[in-house]
C-alpha cells in the first residue's frame, strides 16, 4: 500500500522560509510522480510543484520562490519555500499520481494523498 507522510510545516513571518518533506513508501518512483498541492480555507486544492524525470514544474504564483528536490534512495521529496507570503498560508499536501509525470495538476487524477501539513505565514 502506498503511503505518503509529510512533515516540516509550521508558522513563519512573511519573507521567511520553510522546508517540507514527504516520505513515500510502498511504491517506486517509476510508478508515479510526486508533487505538492495546497488548499487554503474556502478555496479549491491547487497544484504547487511537481518533479519528474524531465524536470520540475511550478505553478506561476510560486515560481522563483519555491524549489523541489528528491532523494531517490530515501524515496523522499523536499519542497523548499523561500520568501513566503501571507497568501501562501494553506494546508500543504504531498501527492503521487501518473498525471503529475506530465506536469498535470488535476487533483482528481491523484492516486495517493498525504495527510497534510499546515503552513501559516503572518504579515
Amino acid at each position: 500500500q502506498v503511503q505518503l507522510v509529510e512533515s516540516g510545516g509550521g508558522s513563519v513571518q512573511a519573507g521567511g522560509s520553510l522546508r517540507l518533506s514527504c516520505a513515500a513508501s510502498g511504491y517506486t518512483y517509476s510508478n508515479y510522480c510526486m508533487g505538492w498541492f495546497r488548499q487554503a480555507p474556502g478555496q479549491a486544492r491547487e497544484g504547487v510543484a511537481v518533479i519528474d524525470s524531465d524536470g520540475r514544474y511550478y505553478t506561476d504564483s510560486v515560481k522563483g520562490r519555491f524549489s523541489i528536490s528528491k532523494d531517490n534512495a530515501k524515496n523522499t521529496l523536499y519542497p523548499r519555500m523561500n520568501n513566503l507570503k501571507p497568501e501562501d498560508t494553506a494546508m500543504y499536501y504531498c501527492a503521487a499520481g501518473p498525471n503529475l509525470c506530465f506536469g498535470d495538476f488535476d487533483a482528481l487524477q491523484i492516486a495517493v494523498w498525504g495527510q497534510g501539513t499546515q503552513v501559516t505565514v503572518s504579515s
